[in-house]
């Protein structure tokens, strides 16, 4: 049987997610776990390094993007979201290996909403935490290739 309501809106973004060009650089795995909160599972390699040998700012900032939008997308069914703002704070060098991005909602629920993310290390080592603001576009989830099965 199909999935419904939330849990229905929840997939068709993991989908959506997973059909975005951009994730062809980025070996990742969105799960939305509850309104307002979603995991992003990364694989950090090589070529995501600048040239001391550690991951690029770039890849921070892809990584809690991400984790925030979607934990915001995540309460809106007839929308996509745009990043509007976004605040990185890196506090350590993130090398090869797994990496999750945590997202949490914080406030917001007509047209902007705000909410913040978390980088942690297979360890459990936090390295990086960022906070966004998102704002409601006019493109439709249901015309978007990949939400939905579409």
């Amino acid at each position: 049987m199909p999935p419904e309501g939330a849990a229905a809106h929840y997939r068709a973004l993991e989908s959506l997610y997973a059909a975005a060009p951009i994730n062809r650089f980025f070996e990742s795995r969105l799960e939305l776990v509850a309104p307002g909160e979603s995991r992003i599972h990364f694989a950090v390699d090589e070529r995501h390094f600048h040239a001391a040998g550690a991951a690029h700012g770039t890849s921070y900032f892809k990584m809690l993007d991400d984790a925030a939008f979607y934990a915001c997308n995540s309460l809106v069914t007839d929308r996509f979201l745009l990043t509007t703002q976004f605040s990185l704070l890196l506090t350590r060098p993130l090398g090869v290996g797994p990496v999750v991005a945590e997202g949490r909602w914080i406030s917001g629920q007509r047209r902007v909403f705000v909410a913040e993310a978390r980088l942690v290390t297979a360890t459990g080592e936090e390295v990086a935490r960022g906070t966004g603001t998102f704002m409601r576009s006019r493109i439709a989830l249901a015309s978007l290739p990949g939400y939905a099965g579409r």
